[in-house]
């Protein structure tokens, strides 16, 4: 907890303190009092920018010189990362999959981060970022694995306690674990009595298995439209804090995290990325909350891919011309 303190004040002058909102048109919906943690509207467009801003600043405390820094993303801590290393200048490499969503990419880029391209999966780009810091002495900044970033991403637990201690239940997106392991370090200290609650997609739900194993479980493969939370396995660090704090983890299909996309859209006036959205999604299918109660879901993001928004969209449209054409 005294790291997520610290953390809160190396990072005040690059990331900035988020809205917490009110939502009362998707609250009505879901039967909740809902507000949003709009991470969305940070610097760089997630919650990112917190953990990278607080281990780029714990790196240049050291003492130690830094040549650079180096980075394996699919695509918002590749953007953290890169306006970070800009503010402290020094160089930035991010190596992404292939197929990473193009918008991330080119942020990265225009951030100044040099970008390599490697395999498909979160095993091959790590292990590449790894290789790239050794052989040009770069300090390797994680994804999630690492304290520093956890501390930077709990200030949003902080924020969270500090504008709405009357919260009963807090419902956070879950890949690597990073945010969640910081967000629940956080409110556990300030708010014992809050539930906390990780939510997956149905298709990257490795953090699910692993509650049910006991154990560490790591996947074959991936296959969801969140690609901010595609992961083969939890963080050897974050796996075992996620499980101790968190109360529950819940699922959600594609389809409902399009729909929550589509509704922070037209009920909130937020655009959010499917990793973003994950929580809106599991609060209006009534997972992980109960009726009538005070719920934060964090919005972790906003980077969208505008052809994954149009496919949010078009999935209304269809389904509003099938109301059209029904006799019923």
């Amino acid at each position: 907890m005294e790291e997520i303190w610290r953390a809160s004040r190396r990072i005040a002058g690059l990331a900035v303190r988020t809205p917490l909102l009110s939502a009362r048109r998707l609250g009505a919906r879901a039967g909740l009092r809902l507000y949003l943690k709009a991470e969305n509207l940070q610097r760089t467009g997630s919650f990112k920018l917190r953990g990278a801003s607080n281990k780029l600043a714990r790196l240049r405390a050291s003492g130690r010189p830094v040549a650079g820094v180096v980075t394996a993303s699919s695509g918002n801590h590749g953007q953290a990362v890169a306006f970070a290393a800009r503010a402290y200048g020094v160089p930035a490499v991010v190596v992404v999959p292939e197929g990473a969503t193009a918008q991330k990419v080119e942020a990265a880029r225009d951030f100044g981060a040099e970008i390599v391209v490697c395999g498909q999966t979160s095993r091959e780009r790590l292990a590449r970022a790894a290789e790239l810091a050794r052989e040009r002495g770069f300090a390797f900044v994680p994804p999630y694995d690492d304290l520093d970033v956890v501390a930077g991403q709990g200030t949003v637990g902080l924020e969270i306690a500090d504008e709405l201690p009357e919260v009963e239940a807090v419902l956070v997106p879950l890949g690597g674990g990073g945010l969640a392991a910081g967000v629940a370090s956080a409110l556990r200290a300030r708010l014992p009595r809050v539930r906390l609650v990780g939510v997956e997609p149905e298709g990257s739900c490795a953090h699910y298995l692993s509650r049910g194993a006991g154990r560490r479980v790591e996947l074959a493969a991936t296959d969801t439209v969140a690609d901010g939370l595609r992961k083969l396995a939890p963080g050897e660090l974050t796996h075992p804090i996620v499980q101790a704090l968190l109360d529950e983890i819940v699922l959600v299909s594609d389809d409902e995290i399009l729909e929550a996309m589509r509704y922070l859209a037209t009920d909130a006036k937020l655009v959010a990325e499917p990793s973003g959205a994950v929580t809106v999604a599991a609060a209006l299918a009534g997972r992980g909350v109960r009726p009538g109660e005070t719920v934060v879901a964090v919005v972790s993001g906003g980077n969208a891919d505008p052809a994954v928004l149009a496919r949010a969209f078009a999935g209304r449209t269809e389904a509003a011309r099938g109301d059209r054409a029904s006799p019923l």
